[in-house]
């Protein structure tokens, strides 16, 4: 059966626009942590329509795809925080407070649409430093759990999730389990063997929810990056899923699917059973 095309299917959920405003319930806004009030660089921040001071919130932290990117199909992507959607598709926008993180140049003084720090080569670290800082500024200061903190991301975003996210000890803590969609860290775009293999050692036994179109347009197949994980020996709680639409689009998930269903109840799983955290 040929995949979908994501125009097919019409969507049930709305991803709301980003506004510059105080933070509220069901209102996506823009953000700059302390001491990056005079630069360019931002994140966007979304707490969720049942949002209150009296609970503690799971957290989606999400990193977008590579800016200038268009296909055949039709699908685009800018790179941008405003434009990414993965985290409200997932949880509708209720249950979770979803942060979009940027990718920052190598001065740290402004947002990077492409790559982290606009070339492949460049060093992570203002893109690290500003996605720990914020991580923990949203927890202290909006009641979210620290202890749940996903982090997904699209394309570039789906490389960060390794790349940046188990980067090193510091940043590696933060996370209860990752979401990466369409690309992998080692698979597409290879930064050194050893590199790789040291990052996802730090995942220890942690869950990640491995998806991708079903359509090898944008790169690496999802064969490829289970072929490569099993190469590696690492032991992790990995589970694939094609997202049953031939696009490269992080709009799969405003649409009903199978793989939107087994991606949400993997998630509720992962929040009860926490493995390897």
């Amino acid at each position: 059966m040929d995949a979908l095309d994501i125009r097919d299917v019409k969507p049930d959920i709305d991803v709301p626009a980003m506004v510059i405003d105080k933070p509220s319930p069901g209102r996506r806004v823009k953000q700059v942590i302390a001491n990056y009030e005079q630069t360019d660089t931002y994140h966007s921040l979304y707490l969720p329509v049942d949002w209150t001071h009296n609970k503690k919130f799971p957290v989606i932290v999400e990193y977008a795809g590579n800016g200038g990117y268009q296909n055949k199909y039709g699908d685009m992507s800018t790179g941008r925080v405003e434009d990414s959607k993965l985290g409200y598709g997932i949880s509708e926008g209720k249950g979770f407070i979803w942060i979009c993180m940027p990718f920052l140049n190598e001065l740290g003084n402004r947002n990077a649409e492409r790559w982290w720090g606009d070339e492949p080569t460049y060093s992570p670290q203002t893109t690290i430093d500003y996605c720990c800082r914020t991580v923990k500024y949203v927890c202290d200061s909006f009641n979210a759990d620290q202890k749940s903190v996903i982090l997904a991301g699209f394309s570039r975003g789906a490389i960060a999730c390794n790349y940046i996210g188990l980067h090193n000890n510091e940043i590696a803590k933060l996370w209860l389990a990752f979401i990466p969609y369409s690309h992998y860290d080692g698979v597409y775009q290879d930064w050194g063997r050893e590199a790789t293999l040291n990052r996802l050692k730090r995942l220890n036994g942690r869950a990640q929810f491995i998806c991708s179109e079903s359509d090898t347009i944008a790169g690496a197949s999802l064969d490829d990056t289970k072929n490569y994980l099993k190469s590696t020996g690492i032991d992790a709680p990995f589970t694939f899923a094609e997202t049953g639409f031939r696009n490269h689009n992080d709009t799969w998930v405003l649409r009903p699917s199978p793989a939107r269903t087994l991606l949400r109840q993997w998630l509720k799983k992962v929040l009860e059973t926490r493995p390897g955290f």
